[in-house]
């Protein structure tokens, strides 16, 4: 009965002084600076599709065993690429006793300064496995993670001082064994570099070290295995929850042995990224080392996924300079 009361006239004054609240409060949030925050400005994007591609042209040429014509292709091609990106590159051309004798292997790395001490290392081995077929393309293993750094290696190469720390792209030779892993088999590109590592003079510098390996399978499920430091799978998880690709992570039962474990060995802080269920079905790895292993079961998702978390693990590790 009170609101039927109320005359026309006091209606009119109230709708008057609502408006008026209103067009102050519109000036007001005019006013208003609009700010963004610097670190969501500083993330470049990564871009799915043009690492797919990088892996496309990488893995063309064909196999790439360790000692072989097409293994020093592939170093110089990863050499050429780095270069051209702008990034300060190097080969690191080395002998090691294999199974079947002395073995010439090639390291390729590349640089990009920081304005501090911290030292970040990117790593993938590009050596295809001996003995699966005259054409074996090796998309997956090692192609995937090739064609990502590289494709990492464009995006930031031209961003002077984009973090605080230097970074590393780290480019191993020699991971596959010819035999059977052990002292003078497989690994012989991550061993040299992590030991010319803790030589340098440089090794309380070491923030991380990431290791990536198998990343591009379109059903994708990076499992990060338990040798891996803490604090990084820790990193890890949280950069896939930022990203909102938390689901394709998550955490291996076991141990692997693979390119992050000598520099565990030397005491740095290593993880490995790796998605070991490669196969026809969940939990299958059928794929792995065989002909299947080609540019059809790889999405240019996956990539994009691991390049996004590769860049918010980056970005984090900044922050905590």
């Amino acid at each position: 009965m009170k609101r039927e009361a109320v005359s026309e006239a006091h209606r009119a004054a109230t709708l008057t002084i609502c408006a008026l609240a209103l067009v102050l409060s519109a000036c007001h949030r005019r006013e208003e600076p609009q700010t963004v925050p610097v670190a969501e400005t500083a993330v470049p994007v990564f871009d799915g599709v043009a690492a797919l591609k990088e892996v496309e042209d990488f893995v063309a040429p064909g196999p790439r065993v360790s000692g072989t014509e097409g293994a020093q292709k592939a170093a110089r091609y990863i050499l050429d690429h780095l270069a051209a990106s702008g990034v300060a590159a190097e080969m690191d051309v080395f002998e090691d006793p294999t199974p079947q004798g002395t073995g010439t292997f090639r390291n390729v790395s590349g640089r990009i300064p920081g304005q501090g001490r911290g030292i970040v290392v990117l790593g993938s081995h590009y050596d295809t496995k001996a003995g699966i077929s005259e054409d074996f393309a090796g998309a997956n293993d090692s192609g995937s993670s090739t064609g990502l750094l590289l494709e990492l290696g464009q995006l930031l190469g031209s961003r002077e001082n984009a973090y605080p720390f230097e970074l590393v792209f780290a480019f191993f030779d020699g991971e596959e064994c010819r035999q059977r892993y052990g002292a003078q088999d497989g690994l012989h590109g991550s061993r040299r570099f992590a030991r010319r590592l803790a030589e340098s003079g440089k090794a309380d510098q070491v923030k991380a070290v990431i290791v990536v390996d198998m990343i591009g399978d379109a059903d994708l499920h990076v499992d990060l295995p338990r040798n891996s430091t803490r604090s990084l799978v820790a990193l890890t998880l949280d950069a896939s929850r930022r990203c909102g690709r938390r689901t394709s992570f998550g955490l291996m039962p076991g141990a692997i042995l693979d390119d992050h474990v000598p520099f565990l060995e030397h005491g740095f802080p290593a993880i490995d990224l790796i998605d070991f269920q490669f196969g026809s079905g969940p939990g299958k790895n059928d794929y792995w080392h065989t002909d299947a292993d080609r540019m059809d079961k790889l999405s240019a998702e996956s990539l994009e996924t691991v390049g996004m978390v590769l860049l918010e693990m980056l970005n984090r590790l900044g922050d905590s300079e």
